[in-house]
């Protein structure tokens, strides 16, 4: 059965209603549920999915609608009650309450407050962002904007008046950030250090910053854009605004910068910007071609590991070895999965969370896998027609907006990644399945615990049917991560799951597998 919950002008960002939508799915007689914002465009998908009624049409895109598929026999009353709790709970301020803090209703009352304040969070329905952003600038504060559906042309507004400023625009869409030491969005407990991060890439940020904390070193900053910067249109105005301030600062000892690929104009323009530079810089855009052209400090990476560890190495003064190759050791692992399969098993299924992640397994794997297709392939012709269906060997982006309109990210919930883990399990034909693990602030708090269950129920239905299936994966975080990394690793592995530890040696075990 069905119920809507409308609660007007109540407008929430993505992060909150994931969470909600999470912690409604635990109520007892709750099959399922979905919580937007009452937009058109929601209401739309809402009710192609079968979850709105008559009462949630009525929603305008200030409204918060709650939708909930409950048995029959449920009590309604008891559950919507249940859930007027979780929206009335008390926001955690860190051990202050709201009437000690005196939550400012607009920012210049937050101002007043806090008159030092140099940075602000934009979470607003992108139709909002402009105006709220344009008073943030005006006033010298720097702004990540985590609000998506803001368009280009109000990206570049924005950008233009921040570089002009010499103010941080980060995003919009940007989920991750370390300023200062402080996580925002997305991000891992990562020690300060020396290194500066400039990135166009959430789980990229992620990746290089665990992997530098985990070989001994620390950031500076790691400073998001949001996905399109580096975009024809937009043309990297915040990733040179980045790198400047990263210049001027004495603790950034060498600068890092990430990217999905960028557009040919912009990485040019970027790297003649970096031709003069007196500090050390670690490039690295996925899937572009190391450059034939020689930089003086400027060293080319072509994957997220090993940009942490040149960036590492070049502070300690020393050469960490690239773990890209394969050692003895996970040699015999790979001869002993081979041994395993079926005479039918030869494809590998990746199930990713991060964007990131699946795409740089991508530029791995397809310089030796055949027929290699995804949802978000770079390739046309390899483009999976049906992302709900893998063919062949396929890498998902789970985390994509077709899988996550209405139903909250594969990082918070592991439903989506779950069901999907035991649908290639009943393929005849797949060997190995790929997954990532991502940990830090709004992550899952035990990933472990949600995916294992699935990853056993796989196995034992492979073993049924004669067939062994090996399940790869990565940990994105850190020992001081709140999910307690080591706790991650020796459940998994006790599992059966054979954990590396960086993204691209799993997708390069992967790719030892298959060969």
């Amino acid at each position: 059965m069905l119920s809507n919950l409308v609660k007007n002008n109540f407008y929430r960002d993505s992060v909150f209603l994931m969470s909600l939508s999470n912690k409604i799915n635990i109520i007892d007689g709750v099959n399922d549920s979905s919580v937007m914002m009452g937009t058109d465009a929601n209401k739309k998908l809402l009710s192609e999915t079968g979850f709105l009624t008559k009462e949630g049409e009525k929603a305008s895109s200030g409204d918060m609608l709650i939708c909930i598929n409950h048995k029959e026999n449920a009590g309604v009353k008891e559950i919507l009650s249940k859930i007027e709790e979780l929206l009335d709970a008390p926001v955690d301020l860190g051990g202050s309450s709201a009437a000690e803090i005196n939550m400012p209703e607009d920012v210049d009352a937050a101002l007043e407050i806090q008159p030092l304040s140099n940075i602000a969070v934009i979470s607003l329905p992108g139709g909002y962002v402009e105006y709220q952003a344009k008073k943030l600038l005006a006033r010298g504060i720097n702004v990540m904007i985590f609000s998506d559906n803001v368009s280009v042309e109000t990206e570049i507004n924005l950008k233009k008046i921040g570089a002009s400023k010499e103010l941080l625009v980060m995003g919009p869409d940007c989920g991750t950030a370390i300023i200062n030491g402080v996580s925002l969005g997305f991000a891992n407990v990562i020690r300060r250090g020396k290194i500066g991060i400039v990135g166009a890439s959430g789980t990229g940020i992620q990746e290089v910053t665990t992997i530098i904390h985990k070989n001994g070193e620390g950031i500076t900053q790691a400073i998001g854009l949001g996905g399109r910067d580096l975009s024809v249109d937009v043309g990297g105005i915040m990733m040179l605004e980045g790198i400047k301030m990263l210049l001027k600062d004495e603790n950034t000892k060498v600068i890092c910068l990430i990217s999905k690929p960028p557009a040919s104009s912009v990485e040019n323009k970027i790297i003649e910007f970096l031709r003069n530079s007196k500090k050390p810089f670690v490039v690295n855009f996925l899937g572009r071609a190391p450059q034939k052209i020689k930089l003086k400090n400027v060293y080319f990476e072509s994957t997220l590991e090993s940009a942490a560890l040149k960036a590492v190495s070049i502070i300690k003064k020393t050469n960490l070895c690239r773990t890209g190759v394969l050692n003895k050791q996970l040699k015999e692992i790979v001869k002993r999965e081979k041994s395993l399969f079926s005479n039918r098993q030869k494809y590998v299924r990746g199930l990713f969370s991060g964007g990131t992640l699946c795409d740089e397994a991508l530029f791995i794997l397809k310089k030796s896998v055949c027929e290699l297709y995804s949802n978000i392939a770079h390739d046309p012709v390899m483009k999976l027609k049906n992302s709900k269906v893998s063919y062949k060997n396929s890498l998902i982006d789970l985390g994509d907006d077709e899988f996550t309109r209405g139903v909250p990210h594969p990082m918070i919930d592991f439903t989506v990644r779950n069901k999907r883990l035991i649908q290639e399990a009943k393929d005849p034909e797949t060997a190995v399945i790929l997954f990532d693990i991502v940990l830090g602030y709004g992550s899952h708090p035990d990933p472990a615990s949600a995916i294992l269950p699935s990853v056993e129920s796989a196995g034992k239905l492979a073993k049924k049917s004669g067939r062994h299936i090996s399940f790869v994966t990565s940990i994105c975080g850190t020992e001081q991560d709140p999910q307690n990394l080591e706790k991650q690793k020796k459940d998994l592995e006790n599992a059966g799951v054979i954990v590396l530890p960086s993204n691209a040696l799993s997708a390069k075990f992967t790719e030892e597998i298959l060969n």
